[in-house]
This record gives C-alpha cells, sequence and structure tokens, in this order.
C-alpha cells in the first residue's frame, strides 16, 4: 500500500525564495502539481495544505493585493488543495541613523497554523508522510517531535529554491531542494477557469 502524504507549504516562505532567485515565473505554480513531482511512485499524495496571509497593495505596488487573490483563486480550483489565513500587522520602523521613521507589515501565525495542523494530523493519523516545504527553522521543533512521538511517520523537508536551513535538515527524515525543472512543469496555464466558469488570467508581471 502506498503510504499517504500531505504537503503543508510555507506559502511566503516559497514565495520569497522564488523572488530572491529572480524567478517571477514561477511565481503562477499548480500546488498540488508541484507536490506530486516530488512524491517517489510509492507515494499517494492526500491533500495539499497551503498556508498565507492576505496582502494589502501599496503605492509602490498598487495591484499586489489583486496579484494574491488572482494566485489563490486559482488554488481553489484544485480540489485537493486548502489554504489556512494568517494575518499580518502593522509594524513601525525607525532608522537609528537618521530618526525617519517608516511603516511595514509582518506576516504572523503562518509558522503556528502549520505546526498545528502537522501536530493535529499525526495525532490523527492522516499522513504517513508529512512533506514540508519552508526554510523555517521555527518549525525544527515540530518536525524534531513528530518522529518521536510516532515512530513510524516521517517528515521530509523540500527547501524553496535559494533556502536552507540546518536546523531542519539535522531532524527532518530526509531534505532536498525543490529544483528549477519541477517549477518549470508545475505552472498554470495562462488562463485558469473556475467553477462558475470565470476565467482567471496570469498577472503580466509574472511572465
Amino acid at each position: 500500500m502506498a503510504d499517504r502524504v500531505i504537503a503543508y507549504i510555507d506559502g511566503f516562505n516559497l514565495y520569497y525564495g522564488l523572488k530572491e532567485m529572480g524567478w517571477q515565473r514561477y511565481y503562477w505554480l499548480n500546488l498540488a502539481e508541484l507536490t506530486r513531482l516530488l512524491l517517489p511512485a510509492d507515494q499517494q499524495l492526500v491533500v495539499v495544505k497551503y498556508f498565507t496571509a492576505l496582502v494589502s497593495s501599496t503605492r509602490a505596488d498598487p495591484d499586489k493585493n489583486r496579484r494574491q487573490t488572482t494566485f489563490l483563486e486559482a488554488l481553489l480550483t484544485l480540489p485537493n488543495l486548502r489554504i489556512f489565513y494568517g494575518h499580518y500587522l502593522q509594524k513601525q520602523v525607525q532608522c537609528f541613523r537618521c530618526g525617519a521613521i517608516w511603516h511595514t507589515h509582518e506576516e504572523k501565525k503562518t509558522d503556528v497554523n502549520l505546526a498545528a495542523e502537522l501536530l493535529n494530523d499525526a495525532y490523527s493519523d492522516a499522513f504517513d508522510v508529512a512533506l514540508l516545504v519552508s526554510a523555517d527553522s521555527d518549525l525544527a521543533d515540530v518536525v524534531k517531535d513528530i518522529p518521536r512521538r510516532f515512530a513510524e511517520k516521517r517528515v521530509v523537508v523540500a527547501f524553496p529554491p535559494g533556502r536552507q536551513s540546518l536546523a531542519l535538515s539535522n531532524v527532518a527524515s530526509h531534505s532536498f531542494m525543490i529544483g528549477r525543472a519541477n517549477l518549470r512543469k508545475s505552472r498554470f496555464p495562462d488562463s485558469v477557469r473556475k467553477a462558475d466558469g470565470f476565467i482567471l488570467q496570469r498577472p503580466a508581471s509574472w511572465r
């Protein structure tokens, strides 16, 4: 019998990994297809769980929220994918040299939501293998804890492009870097049709 796999994707960790590599063309990802490509033949994908937070548009980037919303709606056309939302908090930052003050936003709760869902699924015996797509070292404790509590379960870590965590590598059952070839094979088509017939278009800046 094939091992049951649940994928847990840290949305912003994946996004910023792609951004730092300059790979905007891979933002438009079919995450269920990407996950399937990362699995060996003796494993079966049960569900993909995607963790993110809604972003706000800015003067510098007025289309930021629209692009993200379009992508999330494309993900929701996939039958075996669920989205879990954290939130952004406004944070005031001050320059120590000149005293200038500006506001930025800090994403909260993604790692907490992901860790809680991972533990809950382990206790519910929902998977044999957990595939974690992240390089967030804050998740090392839960990755270490699961095989200690459940000897038959494994946690495999797939690092986003350009990102790695020694803390996660040291406690995971196995770890590897997501390669460009699998990203290239996993992109949605330029147009994605929703159940109501509405056509979602890939954002122009992601081409």
